[in-house]
């Protein structure tokens, strides 16, 4: 199906596949009844951590007493049923996320947050959806072959920000908003404040920022405290405390709040409904802590998993790093950078299969162990064995990390074979815990 679809992008031209796509996406949306019409819809993208701002946001909307809809990576959630992603899409295809936003309507949600991916607005799935609020986390060097550059992938995030032109509302008598919210210490902050909304916020980690725009509210995080069991920080004066592991989970926390912020909930209840958050599926998800931790994680850019490493460099004897890429010729050239990341941080580096699709598995860990020149590498295809190996590798102190599928539930094989998988439901068997 795959070679098929490549055939195809290269023997029709681009205007009919745009076409194709448009007509599709006007089609699920008239045949639903445009159901994001009658929500406060939350666009959120950038290249990490953008289902794990979803779901803050979404936690601090509860919080705040409203029935709230998402669609992420990893999870779903319409009111109070909320279930696993199995579907190995960020955003659902446009039939199906349409019928999600109306199964939010008829469950009385005010609120819909969609994750919204480069590959959904490349095929124009975000053009049947009337955002009024755009959020842009960050942007790492992603995706690059598919867009065909770092240029038209930030291109293709811009395009959630474009839809904030879409028609206006009216919910609960109320005129709705376009506001954008954007990440100033990203280096692609200005590109993605270049579209026209109603409001713009920043939020910032920087002591000290350059002069912003007078239109820019910023939000600002300061005094950060990071420890091994979460961290503390203040912004906008009010302190908070999370139980999510990095740095990096402040910044999704400081999202969170901005969005917040910007739907007039008060600092207090962001607060309360942060602290109440212990761990996010698959995303530095700790499965065991003593006497040495085993740590899964979604990661799977370089920027991603120096991050995930450089949290627990300093509070752990040794990193053991279980890794490997994606198959399908997607990225290749992050794969001697992974090895080399790992080889940087790592003590002992296993090297194992993740999502081959129609690549040979083998040959993909061989290109991830390239980068690798200082530690000797276990190259062990079967993963299972290869998270066994890591395991009884650790002595107490240590820490094993486990990157690149987080809580995803199949492996991808060659002609779309989906094998059963969960990396932590593996570590909980290898360790005995039920």
């Amino acid at each position: 199906m795959a070679m098929m679809k490549k055939l195809l992008r290269k023997i029709i031209p681009k205007f009919l596949f745009n076409f194709y796509h448009r007509a599709l996406v006007s089609l699920a949306a008239f045949v639903y009844g445009h159901p994001s019409r009658q929500m406060i819809v939350i666009g959120v993208t950038g290249t990490g951590g953008k289902s794990t701002v979803i779901n803050l946001i979404g936690r601090i909307l509860e919080e705040a007493g409203h029935k709230v809809g998402w669609t992420t990576t990893f999870n779903f959630k319409i009111g109070r049923h909320e279930w696993m992603n199995t579907t190995k899409m960020t955003m659902l295809g446009r039939f199906g996320l349409q019928k999600m936003l109306r199964r939010m309507v008829k469950a009385g949600c005010r609120y819909a947050i969609i994750e919204t991916s480069s590959e959904g607005t490349l095929q124009s799935r975000h053009l049947g959806i009337d955002y009024d609020v755009a959020v842009f986390n960050n942007l790492h060097r992603e995706h690059l072959e598919r867009h065909g550059g770092f240029e038209n992938y930030r291109a293709a995030k811009g395009k959630l920000f474009v839809r904030l032109s879409s028609r206006r509302k009216i919910i609960n008598g109320q005129s709705v908003k376009k506001i954008s919210i954007v990440n100033l210490d990203d280096a692609n902050a200005e590109y993605f404040l270049q579209f026209p909304a109603d409001e713009y916020y920043g939020f910032t980690t920087a002591e000290t920022t350059k002069n912003w725009p007078d239109k820019i509210k910023l939000v600002r995080v300061t005094k950060i405290n990071l420890h091994a069991a979460g961290a503390e920080f203040e912004a906008a004066n009010q302190p908070y405390k999370i139980y999510l592991l990095g740095r990096f989970n402040v910044v999704n926390a400081l999202a969170a709040i901005t969005v917040a912020i910007s739907q007039g909930i008060d600092l207090v209840t962001c607060g309360r409904a942060l602290e109440k958050i212990v761990s996010m599926a698959g995303r530095m998800e700790v499965i065991n802590a003593r006497p040495f931790a085993v740590v899964v994680d979604y990661a799977h850019t370089p920027d991603e998993v120096e991050a995930v490493y450089k949290t627990f460099q300093k509070d752990y004897r040794r990193l053991i790093c279980v890794l490997g890429a994606a198959g399908g010729g997607r990225d290749k050239w992050k794969r001697p950078e992974f090895g080399r990341i790992a080889d940087e941080y790592g003590a002992e580096i296993i090297i194992t299969n993740e999502d081959p699709y129609d690549e040979d598995p083998q040959q993909i860990i061989e290109q991830v162990a390239a980068g690798v020149v200082k530690h000797v590498v276990h190259k062990i295809l079967d993963r299972r064995e290869a998270i066994k190996l890591a395991i009884n590798l650790a002595q107490p102190g240590d820490v094993v990390i486990v990157t690149g599928k987080g809580s995803e539930q199949c492996i991808m094989g060659p002609n779309g074979q989906q094998i059963p998988w969960d990396d932590r439901q593996v570590v909980r068997e290898i360790l005995g815990q039920k």
